[in-house]
């Protein structure tokens, strides 16, 4: 597959998709005799898991030392565990952050909306 084809399906540009292979978000992708890059489904694999875990705000650097840590085989899958597991808890942290901001949010949208009702704002 094309970098022109995962950067469609993977909604990720190719000036991405080169920079993540660069500094080891992704592995080195296989070419062809020409040099071309063409994504096999293990390359697109772990395109699809750098964008989930981009997505999910997973840094860089964690994402390249994963990367780091798979390549060198199964000896690593305890650190492998260990590093998604931190992530994981920063991940929670964040959470319920957003869980409390929603819930700030859904305050003040009612208050509004009895506001609007009886053309007072009035803050419980």
């Amino acid at each position: 597959m094309t970098i022109s084809e995962v950067s469609k399906r993977y909604g990720i540009s190719q000036d991405t998709l080169r920079y993540y292979e660069r500094i080891g978000v992704i592995p080195p992708v296989h070419r062809t005799k020409s040099g071309l890059r063409d994504y096999t489904d293990e390359d697109c694999g772990w395109v699809e898991l750098a964008g989930c875990m981009r997505g999910a705000g997973l840094p860089l650097p964690v994402l390249a030392e994963y990367v780091r840590l798979s390549r060198q085989g199964d000896e690593t899958i305890p650190d492998r565990r260990n590093l998604l597991l931190e992530q994981k808890e920063q991940l929670n942290v964040q959470l319920q952050a957003i869980q409390k901001t929603m819930e700030r949010l859904e305050y003040k949208i009612s208050c509004y909306d009895k506001a609007m009702k009886t053309g007072r704002l009035i803050w419980d």
